[in-house]
């Protein structure tokens, strides 16, 4: 699970409500589906940079219901507002933002919801007409958007839920507030739920560094060109200082996720899979026992003539293997198999998915019967495949974990299980740079807006190099500039950039990344750059492509 920083330091609020609408759809439902099934096991991997913001969303709704202060995320802030916007530009901006979801697995899915959206549609057309709109529309239509980003297994067993749902309109002030009241306990108890299931043993919690950076291109960007030969470059020739700031990262990142969940992990899923042998380096350093990435990774490192020739002609893509020197363990990522449960599946019915699931392990276990220490690895994300699936995937997942944990030919397990059971042991001599994207950082850097982005953050970080070298700032100052320098070295903002995006999104992306730049330079004591004040990407595609946009496949 992970998200960027969504919070603009220009006003003071989230501008983007994606980390909340995840936490009380996808990581309460990933929990539940867990605790169903007792004998199932997973790995759930968290950026740190979300575990802060949940802990944040969850302080803040809490402050709320407790002693009414403000919500500093306008979208949350409004379903219990005794205010709704009255000009049109704000109720335009509002409905808007309630349209943003999948149309058919939850606005069509609920047809009050559906009745408010299409209303929203002729309305859109005529803007003068939005001053006739009434407060109780907006009240409902807000309700509506919340309810249907619900996880569904809240959706199925909480009395609350079900009695607002066959309410369907005319949403009180007092309903409102009672929704807020399961958002709050959905906000503050979903980081438990998943220790608890630690400590059980049913989980394996593992982390990303800090702010999600692409690590290897911190280390150098040139790596770029092992995957990607001939790819252009930004201006820059190297990241001031990466190593040093990658190593801030790890540590930051295990400071965060221990402050959280009480313990350090043993496991790292780098953003986006991205690793090289330096980054396996640091890792191992930190005392880390694995780390995965895809497969695609795996097959350019196995293709290379300094690779061992009984590796380089099997292609074995189900055993973990050792980087050359080093003793952390790495797994790679069945693309195909992952990908249909992240790509696939969710047109298929449940049973028929997880028929076919089950069939593929099955023809890998056939041909594993003499290879011991055989794993596959299904590595996905936590968070935007299931809102395609019908029911946010309440029947695939229940099916899914409950055969699996049933059927005596497999057995779910964790990494570091894995290695308890059966050590890596076969070297590989180097690994080409590369994500679970294509094996290339291509997504990252490589095209004019994203080198443009990577300019941008190095002239910062030369900026933040001087100011800290001149010893003008406090230990207190340096330690929230640190922060926010690793905000802007995360990797989303980065993979937005490019026409192949919703316009939308790459704009409401572009300007927060020039906004949390612009936020370092300030608290840096310095006046940020003009540039800043403009836009810089080349836009994206259509508009109107689909919603909440479907960004990773990982974790």
């Amino acid at each position: 699970m992970h998200q960027p920083n969504y919070f603009d330091p220009s006003t003071d609020e989230y501008i983007l409500p994606w980390t909340y609408l995840h936490a009380i759809k996808d990581y309460v439902d990933m929990a539940a589906h867990l605790e169903d099934v007792p004998a199932a096991k997973a790995v759930i991997n968290f950026a740190p940079i979300l575990l802060e913001q949940l802990d944040d969303y969850a302080k803040q709704v809490a402050a709320f219901l407790r002693e009414g202060k403000a919500i500093q995320d306008h979208l949350l802030s409004s379903l219990v507002s005794s205010t709704l916007p009255e000009e049109p530009e704000q109720r335009i901006i509002l409905v808007k933002a309630c349209l943003r979801a999948n149309e058919g697995t939850i606005i069509k899915r609920f047809p009050c919801f559906q009745r408010l959206a299409e209303m929203a549609g002729r309305l859109m057309d005529t803007p003068e007409d939005w001053g006739y709109v009434s407060d109780q529309y907006m009240a409902d239509i807000v309700t509506w958007y919340h309810l249907g980003w619900m996880g569904e297994t809240v959706r199925r067993r909480d009395p609350r839920i079900k009695a607002l749902m066959e309410k369907g309109s005319c949403f009180s002030l007092h309903d409102r507030h009672e929704l807020m009241t399961v958002i709050s306990e959905l906000l503050s108890g979903v980081l438990s739920r998943y220790r608890r299931l630690a400590e059980n043993g049913q989980v394996e919690l593992s982390f990303t560094p800090y702010a999600h950076p692409i690590m290897p291109l911190l280390l150098d960007i040139k790596s770029t060109h092992e995957a990607m030969p001939g790819a252009p470059l930004p201006l820059a020739e190297a990241y001031p200082g990466g190593e040093a700031r990658t190593e801030w990262h790890i540590e930051k990142g295990l400071q965060t996720f221990e402050r959280y969940f009480g313990f350090r992990p043993q496991g790292c899923w780098p953003s986006e899979g991205s690793m090289c042998m330096d980054t396996l380096k640091l890792l191992d350093k930190h005392g880390l026992r694995w780390a995965a990435s895809g497969e695609s990774v795996l097959r350019n490192s196995l293709n290379l003539e300094q690779t061992p020739s009984n590796l380089r002609e099997h292609q074995d893509i189900h055993k973990p293997y050792l980087p050359e020197g080093q003793k952390i363990g790495c797994f790679f990522r069945d693309d195909g198999l992952s990908d249909s449960i992240g790509f696939k599946y969710s047109n298929w019915h449940a049973d028929d998915a997880v028929a076919d699931f089950m069939h593929h392990l099955e023809n890998i276990a056939d041909v594993s019967t003499d290879k011991p220490g055989r794993v596959v690895s299904i590595i996905l994300d936590g968070e935007n495949a299931w809102e395609y699936f019908p029911e946010n995937a309440y029947y695939f997942l229940s099916a899914l974990y409950s055969q699996l944990s049933a059927n005596p030919r497999l057995q779910l397990t964790t990494f570091s299980e894995c290695l308890d059971q059966a050590p890596a042991s076969d070297e590989l001599p180097h690994i080409v740079p590369g994500s679970w994207v294509y094996g290339t950082f291509s997504t990252w850097i490589g095209d004019q807006d994203k080198n443009r982005g990577w300019d941008m953050l190095v002239e910062a970080k030369r900026n933040f190099d001087s100011v800290v070298a001149s010893g003008r700032l406090t230990a207190e100052q340096l330690e929230n500039a640190e922060r926010q320098l690793g905000i802007c070295e995360g990797s989303d903002w980065f993979w937005w950039f490019g026409d192949y995006n919703p316009s939308e999104a790459v704009r409401d992306f572009e300007r927060l990344y020039r906004m949390q730049l612009a936020t370092l330079y300030q608290m840096l004591g310095e006046e940020p750059p003009e540039h800043l004040s403009h836009a810089f990407t080349h836009g994206g595609g259509d508009p109107d492509a689909g919603g909440v946009m479907r960004q990773g496949q990982e974790t």
